[in-house]
């Protein structure tokens, strides 16, 4: 009988089970078989040809005893993470505070802002690469002629590059984080904001006593999947400084990627499907890590303001 009203269900229901059917085909395909494959040749020691050699637990016995870069990597990730986050969250904020406020419903401006988010990560990285060259690049140019510097900085140097691929990203992420804090605006009623001017708040009283505590769950929202996403960058890093010089900006990702595929010649990474698998197994464990934790710490937050 339960059969019977399952398969009734199925037939009232089919077209939208055709509707979701690429979509389900989809997260097998790209997202379930990879974790598959990774959990399969994280135990092997595996080329991309030959016979995969069995070694158990050695690759993990690698990365945690063996493999410098790859923990250089990880601490890259943070401070990347971690910069970009302090830069584009709040000017992302400010700015939809503002659009929101003076250029309400003008979706001109809008689409100016959020520009950045639509344009390819490649194509934005070698427009910024001509950008922050070091001898033609027209941000030594400026700072020459402001009298700030006396001499050409190389940007992409190992002092320099970390700074400038964070400063990218935020450029790129501005726009879309925007749009979040736009959304979270406008369902905050204009009535708030006039009781408050009534009774003699400044704007700056209603900035941090009304717009941000109601906009609390946005910011949660926001704050994690940015986290997550600063986590998995890697496209702008791999087209302007592939992880270099001397792993300066080698991130998490991008070292899985060269694993799998070394992208210059010079590079000491070797091709090594079955130890990327079992670092990409790792990196994922401290992505999951670092969420649990900022779930933690914002539900631990929540209860202290209740």
């Amino acid at each position: 009988m339960k059969k019977k009203k399952i398969l009734d269900q199925i037939r009232r229901e089919k077209v939208s089970y055709l509707m979701l059917l690429p979509n389900v085909i989809m997260f097998l395909v790209f997202t379930v078989y990879p974790i598959l494959w990774a959990l399969r040749y994280m135990l092997y020691d595996y080329k991309g040809y030959g016979e995969a050699r069995f070694v158990g637990l050695d690759n993990f016995v690698r990365v945690f005893t063996r493999d410098p870069v790859f923990w250089d990597s990880v601490v890259n990730t943070f401070v990347y993470v971690g910069g970009k986050l302090i830069i584009t969250l709040p000017i992302a904020f400010l700015i939809a505070v503002m659009v929101n406020k003076s250029f309400r419903r003008n979706a001109v401006v809008q689409s100016i802002i959020f520009t950045p988010t639509i344009m390819s990560s490649a194509v934005m990285a070698l427009i910024f690469y001509l950008i922050f060259n070091t001898y033609n690049g027209s941000v030594n140019k400026i700072l020459m002629s402001l009298g700030l510097i006396n001499q050409n900085i190389n940007w992409l140097g190992v002092k320099y590059a970390m700074l400038t691929v964070v400063i990218i990203a935020a450029w790129g992420g501005i726009g879309n984080y925007m749009v979040y804090f736009i959304t979270g605006l406008t369902g905050i009623s204009e009535d708030i904001y006039e009781s408050a001017r009534i009774d003699g708040g400044n704007e700056t009283q209603l900035l941090f006593y009304i717009t941000i505590p109601m906009l609390a769950p946005i910011i949660k929202m926001i704050l994690m999947l940015a986290l997550v996403i600063s986590f998995m960058d890697m496209q702008s890093i791999l087209v302007l400084t592939e992880g270099g010089p001397m792993n300066a900006t080698n991130v998490m990702f991008l070292y899985i990627y060269q694993l799998f595929f070394p992208v210059t010649s010079g590079s000491t990474v070797l091709q090594e499907f079955g130890y990327g698998a079992a670092v990409s197994i790792v990196a994922a464990l401290i992505v999951g890590g670092v969420t649990l934790l900022y779930l933690f710490l914002a539900r631990r937050l929540d209860k202290i303001m209740e």
